[in-house]
């Protein structure tokens, strides 16, 4: 049956009655066209009719990129908030320029530091040989950011599934929305207050920091220059700044790569333990445990992983929850919009069809 459902995304002609009448069409139909309306209602089940494979298909792409490059699931995972921030959870940040778009690739926060897309390509192209055009992109990444939580000895979790792809992306709105390595603590809870994201879910999500690598090129003013003083940020161990020294001189090609905390591969809350000793490596991690108001949870969290994992999970589900209003579509390609044909329908033009 999804095999005849692929074949509606090549007709340029309105379907036959008996095509509108088949119940996968239907189906199809409505969760391509819901998002003209109101946005998505998200549930842990949504594919579990259609694509029950779906997050077995996901996880097993994930173990496959774990093995073959343990940072890549790091990356994946960071794509869930480099998404779901702008513009809600869409798939936005995943579309390549067009000569006539420049894609969210090329905003300031993203470019030369969001990595590791082809994982997702792998993921879309095991799920379009399962269940063609049914699974979308953006819930590609709500579910791999799970898997790469899981994976690397982190907390397990339900994630709730049935997201659009939008049509199109928003590079002005990553540029004006998504925080750079410089922020400090009162500007991210201004910032994650606008979407209703607390203080406790802003220190749980920067623990996602707890796996992964960033460049040189995110803390050579901290190194040598905090604030314009030409002096280094006095609040990194002066050990750990030594490190940090060594890893970036002045010199350095800023591409080069440190550790975000002591145990990279691994889920844990080691980030809070060396946050609370001055050994974050971003001066967006620092400034949690430097800044009163977050330094609570900091401590909190360094102390005891269960209340920390109950945390981020709480904090990852509220950060997939962030939807917009916007018609969507189900990509069949995460990195192109689909040409116009039946995935792109709204309510309007399904009803045009029907009084045909």
């Amino acid at each position: 049956m999804p095999t005849k459902l692929t074949k509606l995304d090549h007709f340029t002609d309105p379907p036959t009655t008996a095509q509108i009448m088949s119940p996968f069409f239907q189906l199809f139909l409505l969760h391509t066209t819901m998002a003209a309306c109101a946005a998505a209602q998200l549930r842990p089940d949504f594919y579990s009719q259609t694509c029950p494979n779906a997050e077995f298909i996901v996880r097993d792409v994930m173990i496959k990129a774990l093995i073959r490059e343990p940072r890549s699931v790091a990356s994946v995972m960071r794509l869930q908030f480099h998404d779901c921030l702008v513009n809600g959870c869409d798939a936005s940040v995943l579309l390549d320029d067009t000569p006539a778009i420049p894609g969210e690739k090329q905003a300031l926060s993203n470019i030369n530091s969001l990595r590791s897309f082809e994982v997702i390509d792998e993921i879309k192209e095991a799920l379009e040989k399962a269940c063609p055009g049914l699974v979308s992109c953006a819930d590609i990444i709500i579910m791999a950011a799970r898997d790469a939580v899981a994976l690397t000895g982190g907390p397990d979790w339900k994630v709730r599934l049935g997201r659009f792809d939008s049509l199109n992306p928003k590079l002005e709105e990553s540029n004006e929305i998504m925080p750079t390595p410089r922020s400090n603590a009162s500007y991210l809870i201004d910032l994650f207050n606008k979407f209703n994201l607390s203080v406790e879910d802003l220190v749980a999500l920067s623990g996602t920091h707890s796996i992964g690598q960033a460049r040189c090129f995110s803390i050579m003013f901290r190194l040598y220059n905090q604030s314009g003083t030409g002096q280094p940020d006095p609040a990194i161990e002066p050990k750990y700044r030594e490190k940090l020294n060594k890893l970036c001189p002045t010199n350095v090609d800023q591409n080069v790569t440190g550790d975000l905390d002591a145990t990279p591969r691994v889920f844990d809350n080691q980030y809070f333990k060396d946050l609370v000793a001055g050994r974050g490596f971003l001066n967006s991690d620092q400034t949690l445990y430097t800044f009163t108001q977050t330094r609570s949870f900091v401590k909190l969290f360094s102390k005891d992983q269960s209340v920390f994992f109950k945390a981020v999970v709480n904090g990852m589900l509220k950060l997939g929850d962030l939807q917009n209003n916007q018609p969507g579509e189900i990509r069949s390609n995460c990195r192109v919009v689909n040409n116009r044909g039946i995935k792109s329908l709204t309510l309007g033009s399904y009803h045009e069809w029907q009084r045909s």
